[in-house]
């Protein structure tokens, strides 16, 4: 994957469009509790009012407005030697 495409900047760029009149701030980051991920709230002004978007880190590096899947358990069949 491309990450320059999903970096936080491209994102930020393609879902808030901010401008010099109407700039986006980061106004939260952390991590989540479940998976600790990384995570930012970017808000930017619009002229009908405020708008804000979560953007979640990846494990590639990579941002998205959607969080990672979470590593659950698993269970496989394999060959077993004595």
């Amino acid at each position: 994957m491309n990450t320059g495409e999903k970096s936080l900047h491209w994102l930020v760029d393609k879902w808030l469009a901010p401008s010099p009149a109407m700039p986006a701030h980061v106004t939260q980051f952390s991590r989540t509790h479940s998976s600790r991920g990384r995570y930012v709230r970017v808000e930017a002004s619009r002229l009908a009012g405020s708008l804000a978007i979560f953007f979640f880190r990846h494990d590639d590096g990579s941002w998205c407005v959607f969080p990672p899947e979470i590593e659950r358990p698993a269970m496989g069949v394999g060959l077993r030697t004595r």
